[in-house]
């Protein structure tokens, strides 16, 4: 499980540490997609694997499923550790989130995300106070 939010900065090779107490469940490897609201998601293997399988199956048409598929792993990058705790984030990923030399790693239950600092504020901001709308919401069940 994923939690707690560690802000680091980016060196001049585009790595960056992982939080340690993230470190032994990316043993496997970690792949890296855009994220919907401009961040990175970092699945580790495992889970990029139960992704990859909810994926093959469902109930979605089979063109809406190719165009979801297309849009997931043609984009996907996947990544290992490196001997110092650290990831290379792909040019096109830290492109597409924003981030140029700072960023925030948030623990997100069963994946983590990669945020510019300025846009997890923002995104932060926005979750909490809806957190507690859906928790009213669920209570009133």
């Amino acid at each position: 499980m994923f939690f707690g939010e560690f802000e680091y900065k980016v060196d001049e090779k585009g790595r960056v540490p992982i939080p340690p107490k993230f470190r032994n469940e990316l043993r496997e490897g970690v792949v890296l997609t855009p994220g919907v609201e401009r961040c990175i998601i970092a699945y580790p293997l495992p889970e990029w694997k139960k992704l990859a399988e909810a994926l093959t199956t469902g109930s979605v048409t089979p063109s809406k499923l190719r165009k979801l598929n297309r849009a997931i792993f043609a984009t996907a990058f996947s990544l290992g550790i490196d001997g110092q705790g650290r990831i290379a984030l792909p040019y096109q990923l830290r492109e597409y989130a924003g981030i140029e030399d700072e960023l925030v790693i948030t623990g997100v239950n069963n994946y983590f995300e990669l945020w510019n600092k300025e846009g997890w504020q923002e995104e932060k901001a926005i979750s909490q106070e809806q957190a507690w709308q859906i928790i009213e919401s669920l209570e009133n069940r």
